[in-house]
């Protein structure tokens, strides 16, 4: 696929502007795209943290064939329209790899951008299985997807939990109502008595009039697909108003941000997660880097992120240069030593193996494993 690096009218915005994190006179430039600002800016500060370190830690090994990499940061705000403008701007900036972005509905419209312009992108958060079924051949992630997820949890419920009366709520957005519908589809499958599938609006504040509803169908399970600034929220108001049900929700809701809002009524929450990747010895170095500049080495987006660059620096290595088609087909036909483990991607640029792992989270921010 040949690089066009074509012109695109674009918006002007300060938000947009690629901030470089290592200057040099010959480097390779990774952009790194996700939310710097918004809501969901602490998911966005996860990526930048892993795939900072990588960075660093390949310049001080020497770099790669020769060249340092270079770090520049592009901010989608986690919204489609302005990932697109970001998706153009690193075409024009004449960027040839993304990290990131993080949003599924961000990252959804930005991979057809680098499709068409031949630029190499690995998302280290997206998990909607629609946007490597668009048969891209530039896009790649280091997490599972939703449709592994979903079941994880609705097995979860089934098997452990056993509800009478389940609520399945959803963001309306890509990543929360794929992961609620999926969750529906395998809930369903196994008879479980699901009441209500609703969504709600981001940005909503007063959830006062779904709990009722929940209350009167006596509703004792909830699971929530979406982010934690909403569902914060609801477990907040939920407790107030004196509903009676288990919480349960997936990646992006297990953070700092959820228990600011919800305080501790984000006791005892069901969350699904990648593996403690933190928790493993070899990463250890890891581990310490990142605490070292008060960075927290647990938060779900990190260790993805420094294996999204790793596996894009492995692959400059062994096909010698920067030329993004040998490297994605290179990258097909590969396993790559990351700090999330032994990667392999399929056709489609999905991982082979991954598992989520179900999770109680706590109101002071820690999880265990969910028995």
């Amino acid at each position: 696929m040949k690089k066009k690096f074509k012109l695109a009218s674009l918006a002007a915005s300060v938000l947009l502007m690629g901030v470089s994190t290592f200057s040099a006179a010959d480097t390779i430039k990774i952009a790194l795209a996700g939310p710097v600002t918004g809501p969901a800016a602490q998911y966005g500060e996860m990526l930048l943290n892993g795939a900072n370190l990588a960075i660093e830690n390949i310049n001080k090994a020497g770099g790669v064939n020769g060249s340092m990499l270079e770090g520049v940061v592009y901010d989608d705000a986690c919204d489609p329209k302005q990932a697109v403008a970001v998706a153009n701007k690193i075409v024009n900036d004449e960027i040839q790899f993304v990290v990131g972005h993080l949003c599924s509905s961000s990252t959804q419209p930005a991979s057809d951008i680098y499709e068409d312009e031949g630029v190499l992108m690995v998302t280290p958060a997206s998990t909607s299985p629609a946007i490597t079924e668009a048969g891209h051949q530039m896009v790649f992630r280091t997490i599972g997807l939703d449709s592994l997820q979903g079941p994880k949890a609705a097995n979860y419920v089934t098997n452990s939990v056993k509800p009478k009366s389940i609520a399945i709520i959803h963001d309306k957005q890509q990543y929360g109502e794929g992961l609620a519908s999926s969750v529906k589809a395998t809930l369903e499958s196994k008879g479980s008595n699901i009441v209500m599938f609703e969504g709600i609006t981001v940005g909503d504040k007063d959830f006062s009039s779904l709990i009722a509803k929940m209350q009167k169908a006596k509703v004792d399970f909830v699971y929530y697909g979406g982010y934690h600034a909403e569902l914060g929220l609801i477990l907040r108001q939920a407790s107030e108003k004196g509903l009676k049900a288990q919480f349960m929700g997936p990646e992006g809701v297990a953070n700092d941000g959820l228990t600011a809002v919800a305080g501790d009524s984000a006791e005892g929450l069901l969350v699904t997660l990648p593996p403690s990747f933190d928790s493993n010895p070899l990463n250890k170095s890891l581990v310490d880097s990142l605490k070292a500049k008060n960075q927290d080495a647990s938060a779900v987006f990190v260790l993805t992120s420094y294996s999204a660059v790793q596996v894009m620096v492995d692959a400059m290595k062994a096909t010698g240069g920067t030329d993004t088609d040998a490297m994605q087909a290179m990258m097909r036909t590969t396993t790559f030593n990351t700090p999330t483990g032994q990667l392999q991607f399929n056709d489609k640029g999905d991982l082979t193996d991954f598992e989520f792992v179900v999770y109680n989270f706590h109101a002071d921010g820690s999880k265990t494993l969910a028995k």
